[in-house]
């Protein structure tokens, strides 16, 4: 009588090239996190020497005809824009703020116009400017 067992063959998984394939990955999307620009829309901003960093909760952009944009979204019209930033200004607990990106020719009345919205709604308002120039 036999009575000894027989040995099984044991299947394993090797996972070292798994580290190897995670790791380029998380490299991989990093880069292209700190590559992508949320703001689309080409503007001009004015210059400026000192450096000022602020939460944006909310971007608005005034290119140079003149048009208003919610992050990427197209705003016809100053009531438009109201009814655009409401929502996105209420969702936020604390310290709402909109940054406002405006070409360097579009008249100050524009930009007054988008303070004043912010002001009323309880946000502050910060101008984006280009910190390397004059």
């Amino acid at each position: 009588m036999n009575i000894r067992r027989k040995l099984k063959a044991h299947t394993e998984i090797h996972t070292g090239p798994l580290n190897d394939i995670l790791f380029i990955l998380l490299l991989f999307f990093l880069i292209a996190a700190t590559l992508a620009n949320p703001n689309v829309i080409k503007l001009s901003a004015p210059k400026s020497k000192s450096d000022t960093k602020a939460k944006q909760t909310v971007v608005v952009s005034i290119d140079a005809n003149k048009v208003y944009y919610v992050g990427t979204a197209r705003v016809e019209s100053d009531s438009a824009l109201v009814t655009a930033l409401r929502p996105l200004i209420q969702k936020e607990t604390q310290d709402p703020t909109v940054v406002i990106n405006a070409d360097k020719t579009v008249p100050i009345d524009y930009v007054v116009a988008v303070m004043r919205v912010a002001r009323e709604m309880g946000a502050k308002s910060v101008l984006a400017v280009d910190k390397n120039g004059q």
